[in-house]
């Protein structure tokens, strides 16, 4: 890291299903967090324009389940392409406000939108899109919502402050996946997430620890009360109340929190990342550094589905 920032964790509802409502409040948040002395502002796994949670999502599976195919077609048409307006709405704000903006969203292809993906957004005060990663493997009942997503995105990008990189919710299981944000350099990693179980939280302890890097994990947050009346498939839902208790969080690389974990409300959370704490936690244990055997290990990391990047390079890994 090149210097000390101040970043804001964000746990908040969209509003449900309605796109530029939630990119409203996307707008009021980060100006909020960005007055606050935020130069970085992560929101919840596909905050935009809704988390699809299993009380509902399971219905998918049924071939004649009412309202399923009318909920998939409502989620698509508000769901984000990269290029669009909505898109750029979100590049504005990063750029009026001069702070990083990185937004959950469920993503469709201008071209082909019939398939939707679960990604992450990354951009930048000059407006850009720095970075864009999906979502490797959905989990479970997101597999009946959202399509498998490729090497990209599989790095981390220099924001000026640090490198910023991450994953969304139980790809973080995957250790390759975790090995390639390492090996990119990743200083401040994002974990976004719909898991608001307990184990959860182990895991981001164990991510720091692993990474010896900061983790900001936002977390979704949904009420029953906060869904449209005109919900298709209502009825999943009559009774549930919290539909997801949240669970935010912001760590330092020994495994601490600075901040969280925060549940059953709306809030956003900030904490101080300080350069000199994370290397001093890198002065017994670097992953892809000193603790590691490229002439033994290496990863093959294959971006967009198709081009091969081996990390370490094999020069770096002769004897």
């Amino acid at each position: 890291m090149e210097r000390p920032v101040k970043v804001a964790c964000v746990q908040v509802e969209p509003v449900i299903l309605d796109r530029e409502a939630t990119l409203d409040k996307l707008e009021q948040v980060a100006s909020e967090a960005a007055k606050a002395g935020a130069e970085l502002v992560v929101f919840p796994e596909t905050f935009v324009p809704v988390y699809p949670s299993s009380a509902w999502a399971k219905a998918f599976a049924g071939w004649e389940a009412t309202g399923a195919k009318e909920t998939f077609a409502r989620l698509a048409q508000e769901s984000i392409a990269v290029g669009s307006p909505a898109e750029r709405r979100i590049a504005a704000a990063a750029q009026e406000l001069g702070i990083w903006i990185v937004t959950g969203v469920n993503e469709v292809e201008p071209e082909r939108p019939g398939t939707i993906y679960n990604s992450l957004l990354y951009h930048s005060p000059a407006g850009d899109l720095a970075l864009h990663h999906r979502k490797l493997v959905p989990t479970n009942h997101e597999r009946l919502v959202w399509g498998q997503g490729d090497g990209r995105g599989l790095d981390a990008v220099e924001t000026g402050f640090g490198r910023l990189g991450g994953l969304i919710c139980w790809e973080n299981y995957m250790p390759l996946a975790r090995v390639a944000l390492y090996e990119s350099g990743v200083e401040i990693y994002v974990a976004s997430t719909a898991d608001d179980g307990d184990a959860w939280q182990q895991t981001l302890v164990h991510i720091a620890r692993e990474s010896r890097a900061y983790v900001v994990a936002p977390a979704h947050f949904q009420q029953e009360s906060s869904y449209p009346d005109d919900f298709p498939l209502a009825a999943e839902i009559e009774g549930a109340g919290t539909i997801g208790r949240g669970g935010s969080a912001i760590l330092a690389p020994d495994g601490s929190y600075l901040a969280g974990p925060l549940y059953d409300e709306e809030g956003i959370l900030y904490a101080e990342l300080d350069p000199a704490r994370l290397l001093a936690e890198r002065q017994r244990f670097d992953p892809v550094g000193h603790y590691s055997r490229p002439d033994v290990l290496q990863l093959t990391v294959r971006a967009d589905g198709g081009t091969t990047s081996t990390r370490p390079s094999a020069e770096s890994a002769r004897p």
